[in-house]
Parts: structure tokens; C-alpha cells; sequence
């Protein structure tokens, strides 16, 4: 099934070893892509103050993919099981977060 942009919802997990800069920046540079793109997203930050703006089944059950941070292992990464991901760095998240968005983008197309 073919969806236009402004129909998508991605989620997106962010966690670094040290649960904080990263973890934050990563989860903010996410949210500004989407935004930019016109795509609804919710990210939800593990760090080292526990999980915070934690993803619902009810986000899952109606999201189309989920971007997973890689720097550590995600708490309950299998509950998005059936969900197409992507798994890359906070720093790349940071750095690239335009470019994963697009990619994520175009898999869905």
C-alpha cells in the first residue's frame, strides 16, 4: 500500500551509554526531520533518568516504521516487532537525521 508522506507515523527510540546528551540530541534532531517532512512522529528517550515520552501499543498499532538508536541495547525493543526499522548511531541520528528520514520515506513508498 502506497501512503503519501503527511499519512505517515514513525516512532523512534534514542539511548546512549551515558543517557544523556546523545540520547536527547539525537531524539531532537528525529523530531525536526519529520517535522520538516511533514510526518506526525513520537520519540521516546531511554536515558539515565529511565524512559521518558514512553511508546504506547496504541503508537505502535498505528505507526509505520521505527527508527532504533544502537549505541545500547532498547528496553522492549521487541514489542516493534512488526514494524519495518531502522537501526543506526545517535551520532548518526544527529548528524543525518534529514537523510534516515527519507530513506525511512521512500521504504514505505
Amino acid at each position: 500500500t502506497r501512503k503519501r508522506v503527511n499519512d505517515m507515523k514513525f516512532l523512534a527510540v534514542t539511548a546512549c551509554p551515558s543517557g544523556v546528551a546523545h540520547t536527547y540530541m539525537s531524539a531532537e534532531a528525529i523530531q525536526q526531520a519529520c517535522k520538516k517532512a511533514g510526518i506526525e512522529c513520537k520519540v521516546e528517550t531511554q536515558g539515565s533518568i529511565g524512559i521518558e515520552n514512553a511508546i504506547t501499543a496504541e503508537d505502535i498499532a498505528t505507526a509505520d516504521a521505527v527508527i532504533l538508536t544502537t549505541d545500547m541495547p532498547i528496553k522492549n525493543a521487541g514489542r516493534f516487532d512488526n514494524l519495518k526499522k531502522v537501526k543506526i548511531t545517535t551520532g548518526q541520528a544527529i548528524k543525518q537525521a534529514d537523510a534516515i528520514v527519507a530513506k525511512m520515506v521512500g521504504m514505505l513508498k
